[in-house]
């Protein structure tokens, strides 16, 4: 039991990272010290999806299911609506490089979004 929420929290962690890496660099806006944190992260998804290697974190999830006797993802709540998202189905490498690809213009909009609002921020303070 123990080791299946651990899991699921795994998965809910894995899912969080993503979300953070696509678009974590909007925290800028209210943290300045954001792009410290966000962008290591984004870069590690960048690198994850265009090497094709397998993120740690699933490693861990899988290896935490396996303990928890599961032979997949087939029974949670948590698992039934958001593996899909994390784990598409058809994962190939153009996929992988558009979803790297989409990352980085996500990004480099945010972050250009945020260095030209901010000399309007200083103009009026």
């Amino acid at each position: 039991m123990y080791f299946r929420l651990a899991a699921d929290g795994v998965l809910l962690l894995h899912l969080a990272f993503i979300l953070f890496a696509l678009v974590g660099g909007a925290l800028a806006a209210r943290w300045r010290w954001m792009p410290w944190v966000h962008l290591p992260a984004m870069a590690w998804a960048i690198f994850v999806e265009f090497t094709g290697r397998i993120c740690p974190l699933t490693y861990l999830e899988n290896d935490l299911r396996l303990r928890a006797g599961q032979s997949g993802y087939t029974t949670s709540f948590i698992e039934h609506y958001l593996l899909d998202v994390i784990y598409p189905a058809g994962l190939t490498r153009d996929v992988q490089f558009g979803l790297a690809a989409t990352v980085v213009v996500v990004n480099i909009v945010i972050y250009v979004w945020l260095v030209l609002r901010r000399p309007m921020q200083d103009r009026d303070a």
